[in-house]
């Protein structure tokens, strides 16, 4: 038998560095006084924390053991943490005692190391210790020096793709996996999944998990909506969003909404209610505005019915709005709501 070869799925990943940094200062009094102590002897500074890191600085009066270090002060920063390694780049530098100014005496602008291997990196020749640079850097007999820091720290971002979670819930209704449900409508039989159901709607979790609710499969039919509708609120249940609805024309794109606000209104479904008349508020017109207000004050949709009224009455669309068959059928249907129409007009022209 061949063996079967499985994809490897490569999230793309990028490397990015963070810097921490500080200056620190430290001052060496008596310095004439720590001279002749002899090589290899230092002076520690008091420990400081940078990027989350304790340091400190190693001041050699008479250099290290290095014999390059005659007549030299050496200077070193130590890294204190144990067990860490830590890349990170510094300048050392002498402040003069006049104008204050730090003037850079050597610079790592190199990432080094810090690590239990090689804790400390320094320089050797930092300073000469004849009179003339002693008089130009002292004053007091104090040395004051300078740190700067730059702690580097890299981290790892790793590509996370979008949650497919949506599309996966789209497929699972299309491919009825488990549906424990099916629903019939005018012939057409739709399968569907009982807790889905139930999780974005009060009425199916009632009847589905409720005192009264049945158990097992269940065949229910469903009467007065068409296929297309109860398909397009069954994709609001799975996915949260409303279908594609591209290829109708914008009256039959009009009735689809206003069908599925029927089913949201019935089956208890607020969010898909809310945008149901959010999408028919913007295809008010004069021909379709009393239909659309009737159908808004039988289903208790506050926001619509608003913006029905409104629209009509502004811009003097009221006559044309008077002469429409919709408006004939809403006299008819429901003399109360234009009893609620000429109120709100009394009181906008009082305004």
């Amino acid at each position: 038998m061949a063996a079967s070869q499985g994809s490897i799925s490569r999230m793309p990943s990028r490397c990015t560095a963070e810097t921490a940094r500080a200056t620190v200062a430290f001052e060496i009094a008596g310095y004439r006084l720590l001279k002749g102590h002899g090589r290899g002897k230092c002076l520690r500074s008091p420990a400081f924390s940078i990027g989350g890191y304790e340091w400190r600085i190693r001041y050699y009066p008479d250099g290290n053991q290095s014999e390059a270090a005659e007549g030299y002060v050496s200077l070193f920063l130590e890294l204190l943490t144990e067990k860490a390694e830590v890349r990170a780049t510094f300048n050392f530098m002498i402040v003069e005692p006049v104008e204050r100014k730090s003037i850079l005496v050597c610079s790592f602008k190199e990432p080094l190391v810090f690590d239990p291997e090689r804790s400390s990196w320094g320089v050797t020749n930092f300073m000469k210790t004849t009179t003339e640079v002693e008089s130009v850097y002292l004053r007091n007999d104090c040395l004051v020096i300078e740190c700067e820091v730059s702690v580097i720290k890299e981290t790892l971002e790793v590509h996370v793709p979008p949650s497919r979670l949506v599309d996966n819930l789209a497929k699972l209704l299309e491919g009825k996996k488990g549906a424990d449900v099916t629903f019939k409508v005018q012939g057409e039989v739709f399968s569907a999944h009982k807790v889905l159901l139930a999780t974005q709607s009060a009425v199916f979790d009632a009847e589905f998990y409720g005192p009264m609710g049945g158990k097992g499969a269940q065949d229910i039919t469903i009467d007065g909506m068409q296929p297309a509708v109860f398909k397009s609120f069954l994709h609001f249940i799975y996915t949260d969003s409303m279908p594609s609805m591209d290829d109708l024309e914008d009256d039959d794109k009009r009735e689809m909404v206003k069908h599925l606000l029927v089913a949201a209104d019935k089956y208890a479904m607020e969010r898909m209610k809310l945008i149901c008349e959010g999408m028919l508020c913007k295809s008010l017109d004069v021909e379709n505005v009393a239909t659309i207000l009737a159908l808004a004050d039988q289903h208790n949709c506050s926001n619509l019915k608003d913006a029905c009224m409104e629209f009509m009455l502004s811009s003097n669309r009221m006559n044309d709005v008077i002469a429409s068959q919709g408006y004939v059928q809403l006299k008819r249907s429901s003399p109360d709501i234009i009893v609620d129409v000429l109120e709100r007009a009394a009181k906008s022209r009082k305004i």
